[in-house]
């Protein structure tokens, strides 16, 4: 009988749910300061995860989801950068 396997779950950082690992987009803060969305997954840098809908990326900014996880401060340049290199359409 083959072992099943297991599928990684992660926290979104603006709905709170976990979900695979793979349905989720990996916001990562790179050891020299700077915040990108890494599409690979595997980039060196600690990781934050947030939902693939406009929605959660809101509520992360409305919560400060990413400060949070990344114990760092996040300015609304980042979240405005963010928003471009995904297309999500966020009102403010």
């Amino acid at each position: 009988m083959p072992a099943t396997k297991k599928i990684p779950m992660r926290k979104c950082t603006g709905c709170g749910e976990m979900k695979p690992k793979k349905e989720l987009l990996r916001i990562l803060l790179e050891p020299d300061g700077n915040i990108t969305i890494d599409e690979t997954g595997k980039k060196n840098g600690r990781g934050a995860y947030i939902c693939k809908n406009p929605e959660c990326l809101e509520k992360s900014v409305k919560h400060k989801g990413l400060e949070r996880s990344f114990k760092v401060a996040v300015s609304p340049e980042v979240y405005t950068k963010l928003k471009d290199e995904y297309e999500w359409p966020i009102g403010n």
